[in-house]
Formats: C-alpha cells, sequence, structure tokens
C-alpha cells in the first residue's frame, strides 16, 4: 500500500454484516432435549455497524442530492435535479444527520481499530457540524437568500449541462435525463424566487453588489439564442452512434425546453431581482449589516476553518501574515534591482508590457508547458498518482468575468472524465504570467486535483471520506501544494517567485478583508483598497476578489488557516523525524484518507511520525 494508513474493509465483516440472521430452533421431536437452548444469533461487529452506517448515510446523502451522485459517475438518480431548497429537503436533511448520530453513538468506539476510530471521529466532527447549520438562527437566514453571483444554481447549471461539465452525454438516456433536469431547474428558480420574497417579509437580503451582479449574469445568458447558449451544447456533439432519428428528436426538444420553459424562468427571475428584489437589498457588504448576521458568521468561521477560532483571532493572524510576507516582496524587489518603493513594484508588475499574455492561445499554451514540467517531478514528491488525467480549459467566456483566475472541477472516481484546471482570460492583461505557475500547482497538480482525485479513487474508504470534506483541509492543501514550487525549483526565478508570494499574500489578506468586511464593516472600496495597497494584484483581480467575499463570507478564510497547519505538521516531522522523514509517506498521511479536519488530521500525522520514531 503507498499510505501508511488505510480504511480498510474487512471481507469477513462484510460478509457477517450481510447474513446476520437468527438461526432457527431444532424442530419439535417427541424426544424432549434436557434443556431449552436459545437460538443462536450473529452478533455484527462494530466495524461492520460503523461501515453500514456510512453506506446507509451515503444512499441518503445521494438520493436528497443526486447532482452530486451525477459527479461520482453514479447515474441512478440522474433523471433528478433536486430539491436543496425547501423546506422539507432541509427537514430531511435534519433528521438523516441526527439518526447518523444516534446510530453513531451507539457503537462502542472502543471496539474499532485505530483507522475505523479516525472514520468515527471524521464522520462525528462532520455530521455534527451539519447539525448546527441547520439550527433555525443560523438556517433562517441562509435559505431566504438562495442564490448571488459567485454562489448560486445560475452560475454552476448551466456549465454542469453544457455538454463539457460534470453531466455525461454519451447515450440517449444521458440526452433525456438532462432534459428531466432541466425541468427541475425550472422548478427550482421559482422556488428561489418564492425563498428571496421569504426573506424580504422578514427583512434579511442579499446585498445590492451580489444582486447587481446576478442581474448581470442572467442578461448575459438571455442575450444568446437558444441554439447559442450553454444549454444547447450537447445538442452540438452528438456521439457518433446516435441514429438521425434520435439526433433530430432531441434537437427539438432542447430547442422547445431551452426557449419555452428555460428562458423563461431564467427571465422571471432576472425581471424579480432587477424590479422587486434590488430596491430591497441591504446597502452594507458584511453580514454584520443583516439580522442575524454576526451570530451566522461566527458558525461560518467555525464551520469553514474546522477550528475553534474567532473573527478576531483569524484578523489579526492575517495581520501578521501580511507583515511577514510582505519582507518576502522586499527581497524580490532587490533581487530584480527595482530601484522605486514596494507600492512601486507592485504597478511595474501590473503594468508591465512583457508579464501580460499576447493571446489567449498563449496562456492557454503557457499552462500546459508548466504542466508537463510539474508532471515530470511529482513522482519524486508522491507515491500514488491520480488515476484521472487533469484537462486545462478556460472559462466559457459567458461566465468568465465573475470567476476567479482559476477553478477546478473534479473527474470520476474510475478516471474515465478528467479532472478539469479552468483558467480565467478575461481582461488579459490583468493575467500576469509570474501568476501562472502557482496557479497551477494550486488548482492543477499537485493541488485540487491530487487531493480530490486520490480520496475519490480510493474505493477503501467510506463514501463520506471519499467524496466529502471541508473548505480548511481541500484550501489548505492546495496553498500548501503551491510552496512544493520551491521544492521543485521553480522559484529560483524572483518573478515566478513574485507570483507566489503574490498568491500567499492573496490568502493572507483574506483573512483581514474577510473579517474586516463581515465582523467590522469595511467597505468593498476599503477592502479594494487594502489589497491593491499590499500586492501586486490588478484591479480586476481584486475587484472580483472583494466581491467573492461579499458572496460568500468565510469561505476566505479557510486557505490560509489550512496551509500553515499542512506546513506546521510538515516541519513538526522534519525535525522530530529527522533522517527517518520521507515527504512521499508525509504527502500519504496528509491525503490518503480524504479531506479531514484540522485537529483531526494533527491526531493522525502525531501518530504517525510516533510510529517512524518507534521504528
Amino acid at each position: 500500500m503507498t499510505a501508511k494508513i488505510l480504511l480498510t474493509i474487512s471481507t469477513a465483516a462484510m460478509a457477517l454484516s450481510a447474513c446476520a440472521t437468527t438461526l432457527a430452533p431444532a424442530p419439535v421431536t417427541e424426544v424432549i432435549a434436557p434443556a431449552e437452548v436459545a437460538p443462536a444469533v450473529a452478533v455484527e461487529s462494530a466495524h461492520a455497524r460503523l461501515f453500514r452506517l456510512f453506506k446507509d448515510s451515503d444512499e441518503a446523502q445521494l438520493k436528497l442530492n443526486p447532482i452530486s451522485a451525477i459527479f461520482r459517475g453514479d447515474l441512478r438518480y440522474a433523471d433528478r435535479f433536486g430539491d436543496g431548497i425547501t423546506d422539507a429537503y432541509y427537514d430531511a436533511s435534519r433528521v438523516t444527520a441526527q439518526s447518523d448520530l444516534d446510530r453513531l453513538h451507539a457503537i462502542n468506539r472502543g471496539e474499532l481499530d485505530l483507522t475505523d476510530q479516525l472514520a468515527y471521529d471524521v464522520f462525528e466532527f462532520s455530521t455534527k457540524d451539519t447539525l448546527e447549520g441547520l439550527q433555525p438562527q443560523y438556517l433562517d437566514v441562509s435559505k431566504v437568500r438562495p442564490l448571488n453571483h459567485f454562489f448560486g444554481m445560475q452560475t454552476f447549471y448551466p456549465t454542469f449541462s453544457s455538454g463539457k461539465g460534470g453531466a455525461p452525454f454519451n447515450t440517449v438516456a444521458d440526452y433525456d435525463n438532462n432534459l428531466k433536469r432541466h425541468a427541475g431547474y425550472v422548478w427550482w428558480i421559482d422556488q428561489a424566487i418564492a425563498r428571496f420574497k421569504q426573506g424580504q417579509a422578514a427583512g434579511v437580503v442579499e446585498t445590492k453588489l451580489t444582486i447587481r451582479n446576478v442581474i448581470e449574469q442572467l442578461d448575459n445568458q438571455l442575450s444568446k439564442k437558444p441554439e447559442d447558449s450553454q444549454f444547447y451544447g450537447p445538442i452540438k456533439q452528438f456521439p457518433a452512434s446516435f441514429g438521425e432519428a434520435d439526433k433530430a428528436r432531441l434537437a427539438a426538444d432542447y430547442r422547445t425546453m431551452i426557449g419555452g420553459q428555460l428562458f423563461p424562468a431564467i427571465t422571471r427571475l432576472r425581471k424579480y431581482l432587477r424590479d422587486d428584489y434590488l430596491a430591497s437589498a441591504r446597502d452594507g457588504a458584511g453580514l454584520k449589516y443583516m439580522k442575524g448576521g454576526d451570530a451566522l458568521y461566527r458558525y461560518n468561521v467555525r464551520s469553514t476553518t474546522t477550528l475553534d477560532m474567532t473573527p478576531e483571532q483569524i484578523h489579526a493572524l492575517g495581520l501578521s501574515e501580511v507583515e511577514r510576507i510582505t519582507e518576502g516582496f522586499e527581497n524580490v524587489r532587490k533581487e530584480v534591482g527595482f530601484k522605486g518603493t514596494l507600492p512601486k513594484f507592485f504597478d511595474y508588475m501590473r503594468t508591465a508590457k512583457q508579464f501580460q499574455p499576447k493571446s489567449r492561445e498563449q496562456l492557454g499554451d503557457d499552462y500546459r508547458a508548466i504542466g508537463t514540467k510539474v508532471e515530470a517531478l511529482l513522482p519524486q514528491y508522491f507515491s500514488t498518482m491520480p488515476k484521472a488525467k487533469l484537462e486545462i480549459r478556460p472559462y466559457d467566456p459567458t461566465i468568465e468575468k465573475f470567476q476567479a483566475g482559476g477553478s477546478y472541477e473534479q473527474g470520476t472516481p474510475d478516471g474515465k472524465r478528467p479532472g478539469t484546471f479552468y483558467y480565467n482570460a478575461y481582461d488579459l492583461p490583468a493575467r500576469g504570467t509570474w501568476q501562472e505557475t502557482t496557479l497551477f500547482l494550486h488548482e492543477g497538480e499537485p493541488g485540487h486535483h491530487f487531493q480530490i482525485s486520490l480520496a475519490q479513487e480510493n474505493e477503501a474508504l467510506p463514501p463520506f471520506m471519499r467524496f466529502g470534506g471541508n473548505t480548511a483541509y481541500a484550501e489548505g492543501w492546495a496553498l500548501y501544494a503551491e510552496t512544493l514550487g520551491y521544492d521543485m525549483g521553480f522559484y529560483k526565478d524572483p518573478y515566478q517567485r513574485f507570483g507566489t508570494l503574490n498568491d500567499e499574500m492573496l490568502r493572507a489578506m483574506r483573512l483581514v478583508v474577510d473579517t474586516g468586511i463581515h465582523a467590522q464593516g469595511w467597505t468593498r472600496e476599503q477592502a479594494i483598497a487594502y489589497m491593491l495597497g499590499h500586492s501586486g494584484m490588478s484591479r480586476t483581480d481584486a475587484t472580483a476578489e472583494v466581491e467573492r467575499y461579499i458572496a460568500i463570507p468565510s469561505q476566505a478564510t479557510a486557505y490560509k488557516v489550512g496551509a500553515l497547519t499542512i506546513q506546521r505538521l510538515r516541519k513538526k516531522a522534519m525535525d522530530e523525524l529527522g533522517d527517518k522523514f520521507d515527504i512521499k509517506e508525509f504527502h500519504a498521511q496528509v491525503l490518503m484518507t480524504g479531506a479531514l479536519p484540522l485537529a483531526i488530521l494533527e491526531k493522525k500525522v502525531d501518530a504517525w511520525i510516533a510510529s517512524r520514531r518507534a521504528q
């Protein structure tokens, strides 16, 4: 095995679980037995009970969230869009989580081996966090804000259904299932409008900024003819095996669905947001300005970081990190011989023509070249490589304006559909070439692509560890992956080193700015000015980042908290193990059991250090 600690399922225990029955007593005869013997009962082991719980819980989650099953290659519920927005859905989620927790606590943890105890602890942590988030004081002020420009079905679903996203289009049934999901999306849009109205009545509303951005997104979608929309994309790439009759029927059905149902529903949402809701939306950017927002933000911070940290602690950590990274910028400025001040150096890095991609094609070529170099070095640092390949693509031009500089979409667990690194080609002069290496390491290899793929391809893990996760671990790993560029030699070039410092500074500033906006009442303009004053970010990127933090409070705090934890654990292992330290083994410990809450990850690494020291 490549990882030292893997969760394994005992074949014997599984067989026992499947066959646990009460043995029938012997048939009555004229011979009377000396004593009556109670029927024997097959006793299910703690391990078998634990993994039966995991399986049952996973199945319940897939039924509640069928689109997540599609991403895993499970198409049993592929004709369903899912609910995800009604009180019935939230009630079912709460009942399921409480039942899971009760069943878990009925299992004697002391009867489990160490790897099963790890799974027990992660399941308990995540289920408790789910239950807390479903409590009325948090749910009531969240469910009435069902979407914004950065987080919502209107940004996710068109790409998912485009033929270039997560939905499969290999059979006629796949195409028909997509039509059924479209009907579900139409229903969901109307439910979202109802939720917004509920929030209006309660005085719990989104910001004017985020709603204006959503309106612009919807305008962009509706500006296209149905045949030019992302929803029509699958019709333009029929499999060769399809007959002409099927092609003709599906093309007609898709035109009817898009023009007759999807576009009218999107139009209803745009009209309502533009003509009604926008006037009610709040001016203050932060949750501080929303009823119930302070308590929600404190919960969000705990949930996102998986640690019992306060906004005040995170803000102070961010200021400290900003100060440390600033020293690194000064060193680069001196190394390249720039004579001006650091702010002037930032301006130079933002505007110098030598750092601006000449075309969208060049930007893509750059990332592919970096990918080739990185892949040649990965075997020196990792003992297991993902089965899924990595594709590199630009965002669709209709959505790129409001997207991050890059992002990752997972492939399937069997490796048949590759993972995808999306890069942003909007406003090319703002896409400095000095940031390309660190962005690829984060979103692609060995960042999100390794972390997500290695977990979901590991069939020894229970489903919630293969496919679940938390932001602090996932984004912490990806930011840690950027630092491997030092080990790999990519940052000997001072400009590429400026790029990784700039990205590290971004994550440090996020601690300051996210908490500044939501806990201290910073304005959008104040936050943008802070980011421009402490980094080489372009105004385009700084603006998109700040508007992202406004849209999804606390998510941005997880990166640095997670990365600092992993970096600290690596240093601890190197210091304590000395010559016994193996970077491949350390990475296996971090990666091969899925996305762990940070405190549980630390316990696992500590146990590995102790076992290696004893050898």
